[in-house]
């Protein structure tokens, strides 16, 4: 292994940004932008995923991603679906496991049919899990996994007292391990409701590239900056 990568994470988050953006300083209209990230998209999954990196979340579309305008939304929507159906062969081909982190309505029955379906045809794939956070948002998803433990509680499927930090993930839209390295493509330096819980002693990195210019010279840099990194988990040392 190149020493550069001596450290390898096991779960990287990506907070897709800058696709608008990409698009309007070439004088393109914002869904030339969408398209441009989706072929990245493609690319750059599978080169993570040869880099030994076990879980990939990728966050696609927020919840607040629906105050857009109607065209850029529709737009999107039909991306999903094209994406989703043109990249299904794709994941059993190289062994990836696909769920997703949804709340689900108001997506399209298309849609959730899509993602189901892909959910069932990859479960027993084991190379990696590909995880896609779509109509997600981390505040919501912390209020509904709160919602199925009280219910949980009120039907005595669970005792309130052994809840822990580890249960309580598994009330989470996914049972995943928690993030090593979040990127946010564009600059940004911000969160934005993604993983809120997961993300709790993440590395940071916030490359000053929009995203559909985020390729793989640009992940390997990712990389040695997460290597150089000192993970304390509020341990001193």
């Amino acid at each position: 292994m190149d020493e550069s990568f001596s450290k390898i994470p096991n779960h990287v988050a990506i907070i897709v940004d800058g696709n608008g953006r990409w698009a309007k300083e070439r004088g393109l209209a914002r869904s030339r932008g969408h398209d441009a990230g989706f072929e990245n998209l493609k690319r750059i999954t599978k080169y993570i995923f040869s880099k030994n990196i076990k879980i990939l979340s990728l966050y696609v579309f927020s919840t607040e991603n629906f105050k857009r305008s109607k065209e850029e939304v529709d737009h999107l929507m039909n991306l999903f679906v094209k994406g989703f159906k043109m990249e299904a062969k794709t994941y059993q081909k190289e062994n990836i496991k696909v769920v997703f982190s949804t709340s689900g309505s108001p997506l399209s029955s298309e849609i959730i049919s899509l993602m189901k379906k892909i959910e069932e045809d990859t479960k027993n794939n084991t190379k990696g899990i590909l995880n896609i956070c779509i109509n997600y948002g981390g505040r919501t998803e912390i209020v509904d996994a709160t919602k199925k433990i009280c219910q949980d509680v009120i039907n005595n499927k669970l005792n309130l007292a052994d809840l822990d930090e580890e249960l309580y993930k598994k009330y989470l839209y996914q049972n995943l391990a928690d993030v090593d390295l979040m990127i946010r493509t564009s600059g940004e330096k911000r969160l934005s409701n993604f993983l809120l819980y997961q993300n709790a002693y993440s590395e940071f990195y916030f490359p000053n590239v929009y995203f559909p210019d985020f390729d793989e010279k640009e992940f390997d840099k990712a990389l040695i900056e997460y290597t150089k990194r000192d993970r304390r988990f509020g341990n001193a040392k």
